[in-house]
């Protein structure tokens, strides 16, 4: 169990090579580690709490990664997860991400750049918490009804199903109604960082929540294109845009 004066990181990794090198870097970085190598024991360690972070191998003896994601995101707590795997094919990467992963990470990866998106994710949820408590207050816009504290989404009276990052993409567009942000923007005040390439991960979330909010994805009313610049929530039904 995981002493509870730093920032706990559960590492779900099968290959011992792997795991001691993340160990060494996370130790070395102030973060307490403690360590799986099988899924059917994470999950039961998931069961307990008392960490801050997971970052899971997907090809694990027992119980997969993916369904530990699963897990992790059907608890009453929020957790970060990080997938890293092998796998990096897109549609393995847009799998992970649509399960609720906040972040995914092809082997081999750079250990530099992973503790950087760590530090990221612990940066965005401190400040989401902190948005959350200074507007304790449910949004209602337009049909829409978010609530930060216990993350319920409903539109138009009907519970909608979210992902972790779903939920924090429209939720901060509802807070920023009829202003334009950069796919770079979104990527640095939702995803917690900005790199290069990354940008298709934000065209993935807005299609998928236009997918689930607007009456017809293909024309939006709500979800909208400013083309050459990004996107914006507007708050009034107006002239549907095509989706980038």
């Amino acid at each position: 169990m995981c002493a509870r004066e730093s920032q706990c990181i559960l590492v779900v990794e099968d290959d011992p090579d792997i795991a001691e090198m993340l160990a060494i870097h996370l130790l070395d970085e102030g973060f307490r580690v403690e360590h799986l190598a099988d899924g059917d024991a994470a999950s039961e360690r998931m069961r307990q709490g008392g960490f801050d972070m997971l970052l899971l191998d997907i090809m694990l003896p027992g119980m997969s990664g993916l369904d530990l994601c699963r897990q992790a995101r059907m608890s009453a707590t929020y957790i970060p997860v990080i997938i890293i795997s092998a796998r990096g094919a897109e549609s393995q990467r847009i799998l992970g991400l649509e399960l609720g992963a906040d972040d995914y990470i092809a082997k081999p990866f750079s250990v530099l750049e992973l503790v950087a998106r760590i530090r990221a994710l612990f940066r965005r949820e401190a400040a989401l918490g902190r948005d959350a408590r200074r507007a304790v207050g449910a949004i209602e816009l337009d049909g829409l009804y978010l609530d930060p504290v216990t993350r319920e989404a409903r539109l138009a009276g009907n519970p909608l199903t979210l992902t972790a990052r779903e939920f924090d993409l429209l939720l901060y567009f509802t807070r920023h109604p009829g202003q334009v942000f950069s796919r770079i923007e979104l990527l640095e005040n939702v995803w917690g960082y900005s790199h290069a390439g990354y940008e298709h991960t934000v065209n993935t979330h807005i299609n998928r929540l236009r997918s689930k909010i607007e009456q017809n994805s293909a024309q939006p009313t709500r979800i909208l294109t400013v083309w050459g610049v990004g996107y914006k929530f507007a708050v009034e039904t107006r002239h549907a845009e095509q989706p980038a």
